[in-house]
C-alpha cells in the first residue's frame, strides 16, 4: 500500500481533472496531500495547470467524501496504487492522462508483467471465439499476461483460456471494483482476482456508464505491449481500443476473416490502416521479440497431430459437401440445395466431417469448414 493515507488517495482519485502527470508535478511542487492542495492559492493551482473543475472541487471540501470508498476497499480487499508507487505499471504511466490512482483487486505486481490485450466482439462467431481461446491459451502458457475488458464474447474467452492454461490474466473494468459488469461474470471476475488482477481507475460505487468504456479501453491498450483484435464490427469498442493502442505506440494485430462476415470488417479496416496481419502466434511473437517469455519454444501455435492420411480420405459425396461448405456458417437447407444430396446424406456426412475435425456447427445450427 502507498505510504500516503488511503483516504487521501481516494480523495485524489475522486478529484476531477486530476491525472498522473498533474499529480506527480504537484508532489514535486511540495503538495503532498489534499489538505496541502486546499491550502494552496488559486494562483498556485493555475500554475500547476489544474483545470477549473479541479479548482472548484478543492474549494468545496464536501464534494469529496470517501467514507463509502474506505468501507468498500476493506470489504473487497482492494489495493490502491498511486502514480509514484513502484507497483504502478510503467507502460501505463507513459500514456496521456494516465490515472493518478489505480484500484486493484488481486495482485498489483502482475501489472508490471508483459501483457498482450486480446479483444473483440461481444457477439462473436463460434470460430472467432475458438480462435480467441486458442491464441490466449498459447500466449498465457508462454508467460504473457492476457489483458482484456471482462466483456461478453471474445474478452471472456481470452480470460478463461488464460486461466485454463494456468497463466495470468488482467481484466480492466469500466466501473468500481465493488461490483461486476456484466453481472454474469461474477465467478469469472473472482477467478481472475485469485491469480491475476482486476483493475479500474473508477472508485468504488461507480456504475458502468457508457462514457466509462472508452476510458477503460485506453487502459487496456496502455497496459499492454500490443493489442490483438480477433473479431470486430466496422464500428465497435475494439476499434476504439486499437486506435488508442496506435496513439500510444503499441503494436496492433488483427486476424482476417471472411469478406462476407460483418465481424471481419473491423479487422480488415485495421489491416488497411497498417495493423499486422495475424495467421499464427509467431506473427505476434516476432513483433514482441524483446519480451522475456517463460518458455523458449514461442514460435507458433502448436497444431494438433494431423490424422493419418487414410483418416483424411473422403469419398466423393463428402468431397462435394466439403466443397460446398465454406468458412462462413451455412444452413442445412442451403447445403442440400447446393450439393443436390438428400437431407439424410448431408446430415450423415456432416456428422462424419465433424468427428474428423473438418467441420463444426454454431449455436444456430449452421455449419462451417475448419
Amino acid at each position: 500500500m502507498h505510504p500516503l493515507d488511503i483516504a487521501d488517495l481516494c480523495r485524489w482519485a475522486r478529484l476531477p481533472g486530476m491525472h498522473a502527470h498533474r499529480w506527480l508535478v504537484a508532489r514535486e511542487a511540495g503538495i503532498r496531500s489534499i489538505d496541502d492542495a486546499r491550502r494552496a492559492s488559486p494562483s498556485v493551482w493555475r500554475s500547476l495547470g489544474w483545470p477549473a473543475s479541479t479548482q472548484k472541487a478543492l474549494s468545496n471540501p464536501q464534494t469529496i467524501n470517501v467514507d463509502d470508498d474506505l468501507a468498500a476497499i476493506e470489504k473487497h480487499g482492494l489495493h490502491l496504487v498511486a502514480a509514484d508507487d513502484p507497483l504502478y505499471p510503467p507502460l501505463l504511466k507513459n500514456i496521456d492522462h494516465a490515472p493518478a490512482v489505480l484500484f486493484i483487486r488481486g495482485d498489483p505486481a502482475i501489472l508490471a508483467a508483459a501483457q498482450l490485450a486480446v479483444i473483440g466482439s461481444r457477439h462473436p462467431t463460434a470460430l472467432g471465439e475458438r480462435t480467441a481461446r486458442d491464441f490466449a491459451f498459447h500466449f498465457a502458457s508462454l508467460g504473457l499476461v492476457v489483458t482484456s475488458g471482462l466483456a461478453l464474447g471474445i474478452d471472456a474467452a481470452g480470460h478463461r483460456a488464460a486461466l485454463l492454461a494456468g497463466g495470468k490474466t488482467v481484466a480492466v473494468c469500466a466501473c468500481g471494483l465493488d461490483r461486476t459488469y456484466p453481472d454474469r461474470h461474477a465467478k469469472l471476475a473472482a477467478d481472475i482476482a485469485a491469480s491475476g488482477a482486476l483493475v479500474s481507475e473508477f472508485p468504488p460505487g461507480t456504475p458502468p456508464l457508457a462514457s466509462h468504456f472508452p476510458r477503460r479501453n485506453r487502459l487496456i491498450s496502455g497496459l499492454s505491449l500490443g493489442v490483438l483484435v480477433v473479431e470486430a464490427a466496422a464500428r465497435s469498442g475494439s476499434l476504439v481500443t486499437a486506435r488508442y493502442a496506435a496513439e500510444q505506440g503499441r503494436e496492433v494485430f488483427a486476424i482476417p476473416g471472411s469478406i462476407h462476415s460483418p465481424l471481419s470488417r473491423g479487422c480488415h479496416q485495421l489491416l488497411r490502416q497498417g495493423a499486422t496481419l495475424v495467421e499464427c502466434a509467431d506473427d505476434v511473437l516476432s513483433e514482441l521479440k524483446n519480451i522475456q517469455l517463460n518458455q523458449s519454444d514461442a514460435n507458433e501455435l502448436t497444431p494438433p497431430d494431423p490424422p493419418r492420411e487414410t483418416a483424411l480420405r473422403l469419398d466423393n459425396p463428402s468431397e462435394i459437401l466439403l466443397d460446398a461448405l465454406g468458412f462462413e456458417p451455412t444452413s442445412l437447407d442451403a447445403l442440400i440445395a447446393s450439393t443436390g444430396l438428400s437431407s439424410t446424406s448431408v446430415a450423415s456426412l456432416l456428422l462424419t466431417l465433424e468427428l474428423q475435425g473438418r467441420a463444426a456447427s454454431d449455436a444456430r445450427g449452421r455449419y462451417f469448414r475448419l
